[in-house]
This record gives C-alpha cells, sequence and structure tokens, in this order.
C-alpha cells in the first residue's frame, strides 16, 4: 500500500448533472391551466375589451364618436336617475344585509334552533333572482287579497281604524238628507217626539254587514228624537214603498248619527242592528248629520311599487336574499373568536351590548369588511330584481345601471351608449374588487 503524500488531495468524483424537473412542472401546470384560460379570454377577456372599443363608436359602429358615449352618461335623464338609485343601493343594501347577518348570526349562537333558524334564513339564497322577483312582485301588489304586504298592512290600519261598511251609500229619491261635505245631513231640524226616517241606497245586499238585521220603524218618544236608517231598496220592480221601511230592507248598523245646532255636535248615536237610533232632548232643534266616516272607502293599503316606494321595496327584496348570506359569513367569523376574551369582559361587569359593540363588533370587522364589500360589488351589477319587481310604469323610478345598460342596447338601439355604461359599471366595480382581494390576503398572511 502506499500513502498520499501530505500535498496529495483526493480526487473529487466529477458533478452528476440531474435534468431540472421545473420545466416540466411549468408545462404540466400550463396544460391544466389552458381551458381555463381559454374560457377565460373567451368569456371575459374578449367582451371586456370589445366593449372598451365599441364605446367609443356611434350607433351603427362604423363612425368614431369619441367620448360622446360617456359624455350621455352625465346628460342623459335615465343614466343619472340611474346612477342615482344605485347610489342608493349601495349605501342602503350591504349595511342592512350585512347589520342583520350580524344580528342573525349572534343571535342564533344563544337560541336552541339556532341551526334550524340559520337554515331558514339562507334558504332564499337557494331561489334564483327571477324567481325571487316573480314572488315579490305578488308580495307588494296593491290588492290586499293577493299581495301580502298590503294585507299585513290593511290589517293593522283596520285594527285601529276600522273602514266603514257603506262607502257608496248615498241618498236616494224624495230623500230628506242633502250633501255635507263627505257625509250628509238633513234639510230641517228635528224635535223631540219625531220619529225621523234616514232612508238610503247605494249598498249591495251582499255587502252589508253581517250584524245588520231587518230594519223597523222607530217608536216615537216624547222626550227623545227617535229614527231609523235603512236601506230603502226591495228588489223587484214595484215590490218597496219609496221612504217607508218594507219587509226585507236592513238596517244600517253601527251607522254614526250626530245632531248638529249652530255648527256643534251636541249629541251622537250608533245605529242599531235593526236600523233605529235614539238621541236625547238636547238635539231638539238640531239637524240630523251623516258624517262623513261613515262613507269613507276602505283603506287600500300601500303603493309599494309606487314611484316614492318602489326602490326601497325592491331594495327589501335583495335583504331578504342576501341576508342569510351575510350571516352564514358571520357566523363563521364569530365561531373563531376567543370565549375567553367574552368571558372575562362579562366578569369585569359588562353587560351583553358592551360585549357586543366593544369586543364581538371589533373583532369581527374583518369580516363584516367582506361580507358589505362583497355585496357592494354584487348590487352594482343588481338587475334581475329591479326588471321583475317594478312595474312598467314604475320602472323609470326604480331605474339601476345594470338595467339602463339592458334598455339602451335592447330596446332603444344605442350599442354605443350602452358599452360606455358597462366600461362604466366595471371601472365602479374594479376598486372595489381590489380592496376585498387585499382583505382576503391580509388575513391569509395572519
Amino acid at each position: 500500500m502506499t500513502s498520499a503524500t501530505a500535498g496529495d488531495t483526493a480526487p473529487v468524483p466529477p458533478a452528476r448533472t440531474r435534468k431540472s424537473v421545473t420545466g416540466t412542472r411549468k408545462a404540466v401546470v400550463a396544460l391544466f391551466l389552458l381551458p381555463a384560460l381559454v374560457l377565460l379570454g373567451a368569456l371575459v377577456v374578449y367582451p371586456i375589451g370589445y366593449s372598451v372599443v365599441r364605446s367609443f363608436y356611434d350607433q351603427q359602429g362604423d363612425g368614431f364618436a369619441g367620448f360622446d358615449n360617456y359624455e350621455a352618461l352625465f346628460t342623459d335623464d335615465g343614466i343619472r336617475a340611474a346612477l342615482k338609485n344605485n347610489v342608493i343601493w349601495v349605501v342602503f343594501a350591504p349595511s342592512v344585509a350585512t347589520a342583520l347577518g350580524l344580528v342573525f348570526a349572534v343571535l342564533t349562537e344563544r337560541v336552541r334552533w339556532g341551526t334550524a333558524f340559520k337554515l331558514v334564513v339562507f334558504m332564499p339564497m337557494a331561489i334564483s333572482m327571477l324567481a325571487a322577483g316573480i314572488i315579490f312582485r305578488l308580495v307588494y301588489d296593491q290588492d290586499p287579497d293577493k299581495g301580502v304586504a298590503n294585507a299585513v298592512w290593511v290589517g293593522v290600519h283596520d285594527t285601529f281604524a276600522p273602514s266603514s261598511a257603506f262607502p257608496k251609500a248615498h241618498p236616494g229619491r224624495q230623500s230628506p238628507l242633502t250633501a255635507d261635505g263627505g257625509g250628509f245631513i238633513t234639510r230641517d231640524a228635528v224635535h223631540t217626539g219625531q220619529s225621523v226616517a234616514l232612508p238610503l241606497v247605494g249598498v249591495a245586499p251582499d255587502l252589508m254587514p253581517d250584524s245588520a238585521e231587518k230594519a223597523v220603524q222607530a217608536a216615537t218618544d216624547p222626550g227623545k228624537v227617535t229614527g231609523t236608517a235603512w236601506q230603502d231598496f226591495t228588489r223587484g220592480k214595484g215590490v218597496g214603498r219609496l221612504g217607508q221601511v218594507d219587509p226585507g230592507e236592513l238596517g244600517y248598523s253601527g251607522m254614526r248619527i250626530e245632531a248638529v245646532k249652530d255648527g256643534k255636535v251636541v249629541d251622537s248615536a250608533e245605529v242599531g242592528d235593526d236600523g233605529t237610533f235614539s238621541l236625547s232632548a238636547k238635539a231638539d232643534g238640531a239637524r240630523l248629520r251623516l258624517p262623513a266616516s261613515n262613507f269613507a272607502e276602505p283603506y287600500n293599503g300601500v303603493d309599494w311599487l309606487g314611484p316614492s316606494l318602489v326602490t326601497p321595496a325592491v331594495i327589501g327584496s335583495y335583504v331578504w336574499m342576501w341576508a342569510g348570506f351575510a350571516m352564514v359569513l358571520i357566523a363563521a367569523g364569530l365561531a373563531g373568536v376567543p370565549r375567553e376574551l367574552l368571558e372575562a369582559a362579562r366578569v369585569d361587569g359588562a353587560n351583553e351590548w358592551q360585549v357586543f359593540r366593544r369586543i364581538t363588533v371589533p373583532l369581527l370587522a374583518p369580516v363584516l369588511a367582506v361580507v358589505a364589500v362583497t355585496l357592494m360589488i354584487n348590487v352594482l351589477k343588481v338587475f334581475d330584481l329591479v326588471f321583475i319587481i317594478a312595474p312598467g310604469s314604475s320602472q323609470d323610478d326604480a331605474n339601476v345601471l345594470a338595467l339602463e345598460l339592458y334598455r339602451k342596447g335592447f330596446s332603444e338601439g344605442r350599442p354605443g351608449v350602452a358599452s360606455a355604461i358597462a366600461v362604466f359599471l366595471l371601472l365602479l366595480v374594479i376598486p372595489v374588487m381590489a380592496f376585498n382581494v387585499r382583505r382576503l390576503r391580509r388575513e391569509v398572511r395572519r
């Protein structure tokens, strides 16, 4: 064996060249992304690019119009109304939906059937915008017999201010009554010991109150003014006698009678089921008045889809759909809130409102921001609900940019202006989307 001298060094084996897999990995990634990129380009990039280019051309698409189409965004009355409504949507719809989602998420943690409640609140998300629009078009129907909203509203109203049962009643021929504002009054004064006949017509027999009974002629009373108010009509030619109570004719049950002397009400009475009434001696020398409240038209509710309320009404339907979405996201964020902080605050004497306002809400601020911004992006593009719910007479008042885009492009034949609206909407959405993406990335880093 020969030993290596001190100056000798061990031979270094030649480095083995390895084939890098990086190039292969990039190729595989590109291969898998290619279908998505093709679809993205065909369905997103190309339409955006075409809309930007088309927005600079005239109606026919063969003449360069410059910024004329963009100028129309701020001069066209329909577009300006749509822009104003979009501002209302962006301010109120996300705020209300997020607030309701927060309340629902916090409360469902404390109730026994919280999961079932969340399911019910989230369920509208499974309904398409078209179906939701049809549902709420019926909910907001003006007729209380069809529209749920007006049925509830009229029911509450009639509980405190019942409507009249005789809106169509009026004096017939040879009646002692004459018009007095919205009601009627006797031509002559009445006196004690007199039985006054107050015949009326105009109410169909099947619309008379259920309490109404066959009318009878009121008996005279020396110290009182008596009388009868009844439906002076009997079916059949030549059957009834004008101005006299006939068999089968019904009394105006519940009608109010006032004795008016020198412009003041000195006494009043309510007509009985048989049509008779009685006034004290104070009514002597007074005229009998049937006030306008007896003939008030039935309350027909609120015109939810009228010009003044159509936008809030449509926003209400949107909140109904998206409050569940906000609730689920906020509930997920609430599950990550440290319970120790909440319990420590309660131990220190904070009540539930203080815990909610000073601890729960600040800790949920990032989640609330993401939910609000996501809904903001969504409402900027709202179209279906407005198009379906708002009737033609109120659609101009409920107009939004997405609907105006449709109307300009398809109804009015102005594709250049429609493209300009589309680009404007994109410019409005991009900052909000960028803010949301930054928020999400910041959360991921944490």
